[in-house]
């Protein structure tokens, strides 16, 4: 006989501070940034969002597929915001999160307006450092394009070992001079980052802040 085990559970709806960055849970308010950050061509290149990204399309991410995403047990959407301006400036997402081991897979955008200032990566250690220290978390999975340099620098740059590579895994986008998109096959390169890894990172970034439910 062969009994199933489960373990499902959901992320609280948090806010996580750092120096200079809040992440916090998506609001209608960020319709417009999120809309104009997502038609990108550097982010259509490296995600598959649809093209054009409307604010239709944002509407429903915001108000539909995220709070559905984390209701689940699957993940978990934040909004990165400058702490002085308020800006929206990228997002972190966590998918296909396995309670049962503990595990998450953790990936990032930076809107084009906010390039540059390390954002990614300052954003991208604070979820780590959060879901180590508070969600007990013992493993995360970053999945990089193989020709994605500057993503495969965060990840670096946070800590993470590079674990191989998932050949012929991965969909890039190329634009053609007509402005029409093709899709080009590439590999992942697999990176993992364990709490361990995280010995002498800045410990400034752990802060956070409980939000009421954002359902």
């Amino acid at each position: 006989m062969v009994t199933e085990r489960r373990m499902t559970s959901t992320f609280p709806s948090i806010s996580i501070s750092t120096e200079r960055l809040v992440l916090r849970p998506l609001d209608e308010d960020d319709v417009p940034a999120l809309a104009e950050m997502m038609n990108d061509e550097n982010i259509a290149a490296w995600t598959d969002v649809p093209q054009p990204f409307t604010e239709d399309g944002a509407r429903h991410w915001i108000t539909e597929y995220a709070p559905a995403e984390r209701a689940a047990g699957r993940g978990l959407d934040l909004a990165v915001t400058e702490f002085l301006t308020q800006r929206l400036v990228g997002i972190v997402q966590l998918t296909n999160t396995d309670w049962h081991i503990r595990a998450t897979e953790l990936s990032y955008i930076v809107a084009p307006w906010a390039r540059g200032e390390g954002y990614a990566s300052e954003s991208a250690l604070a979820t780590a450092q959060w879901l180590f220290g508070d969600q007990k978390f013992e493993r995360i999975e970053i999945r990089t394009a193989a020709d994605n340099a500057a993503s495969q620098q965060v990840a670096q740059k946070i800590g993470c070992i590079s674990e191989g590579v998932l050949r012929n895994a991965c969909i890039v986008h190329v634009r053609a001079e007509d402005g029409t998109w093709t899709d080009l096959r590439s590999d992942f390169i697999v990176w993992s980052l364990l709490p361990e890894d995280l010995e002498g990172a800045d410990e400034q970034l752990a802060g956070f802040t409980a939000y009421s439910d954002w359902n």
